[in-house]
């Protein structure tokens, strides 16, 4: 597996990320295996992976405690990322947050710590910042990353300290960040980590249309954050986006490779993605997802793969927030 640099750090991180969210088990989720979710790990491990995305939030904790025992014998190999949650942003809150999430990953050292979402501008940008750069030179993380900032915020907290990473939603059928927060990131040679890029499983090739979406907690799981862009997007947006799903079906079939490794790949052929963070459940999951790290699209199905989304792009529109019609994104 090629390795890909992480900003201007001197870390080299997998083009395929493990996202450590899914294997918790929660209500999103559904329940999960223990000893299968630590079976996961190691799988990804075994595939060359060493990139692997937490955070304080997922499970409360658990998420990390799991990661910290996958990994176990191995922290020397690999490279965690985790986040400090929106409620705590104040000062005082990031150093015990960080604290907190050393002791459940066994470390001593956090490689890539973010700020999961901004939180509402409650606590000004240079107190957080300030106290992210504290536990930098005190080597209790590596590197500042910050999750799910926008054009104005992300320019915003540059002016006060260097950030690495930027972790975004981005997938074929979710490309809002395509028109305004990429090129930030580009320029500023800020890794974009992409989450969510199977697009809560629409990118599998499972569903063909609404209907074929389980209902209960599966629909909820699959469907909720395309509804979600639906709702915001113009009309005839749930009916473009199904016709785009089959055109990208037909082209996956066309090269003979699995639609979900087409998906991810094709991320990792857009300008300034370092790693997609791919969620998986089990060590089948992650063979699959590692899988499309091998992937290499020629021009011309990336061309063709971009115009079966173009329409959804335009419909879906300019917000980023796979979850709400009301962007959170500033």
């Amino acid at each position: 597996m090629e390795y890909l640099r992480l900003g201007n750090t001197n870390m080299q991180v997998s083009p395929v990320a493990l996202g450590c969210w899914a294997i918790v088990g929660d209500a999103t989720w559904g329940p999960q295996d223990e000893s299968e979710a630590i079976e996961t790990i190691h799988t990804a491990l075994e595939l060359g992976v060493n990139f692997f995305d937490t955070a304080e939030g997922y499970g409360n904790g658990y998420s990390e405690e799991l990661l910290a025992r996958g990994i176990e014998g191995h922290r020397q190999e690999v490279i965690i990322a985790s986040k400090v949650g929106s409620g705590h942003l104040a000062a005082r809150d990031v150093m015990s947050a960080c604290e907190r999430s050393l002791k459940r990953l066994r470390a001593d050292t956090i490689d890539l710590y973010q700020i999961h979402w901004p939180g509402g501008r409650r606590v000004p940008f240079e107190e957080t910042m300030g106290a992210l750069e504290k536990l930098q030179q005190a080597g209790k993380i590596r590197a500042i990353g910050i999750s799910n900032f926008g054009k104005f915020d992300l320019p915003e907290i540059l002016s006060i300290g260097r950030v690495e990473a930027n972790q975004l939603p981005y997938n074929l059928l979710a490309r809002a960040i395509e028109y305004d927060i990429n090129p930030i990131c580009i320029e500023n040679n800020i890794s974009i980590l992409c989450y969510s890029p199977l697009m809560q499983g629409l990118l599998t090739g499972k569903f063909s249309s609404a209907d074929d979406v389980p209902e209960g907690r599966a629909r909820t799981r699959h469907f909720s954050s395309q509804r979600s862009q639906i709702r915001h997007g113009e009309d005839g947006c749930e009916e473009e986006t199904f016709y785009a799903i089959a055109r990208i079906r037909a082209i996956c079939e066309a090269i003979n490779e699995p639609m979900a490794s087409v998906a991810l790949s094709w991320l990792l052929h857009q300008p300034g993605i370092t790693s997609v963070l791919a969620g998986a459940r089990n060590p089948e999951q992650m063979r699959q997802n590692a899988y499309a790290a091998e992937v290499s699209l020629s021009a011309e199905t990336l061309r063709a793969l971009a115009d079966a989304t173009e329409k959804v792009k335009e419909k879906m529109g300019r917000n980023p927030d796979m979850w709400q019609s009301q962007s959170r994104y500033r």
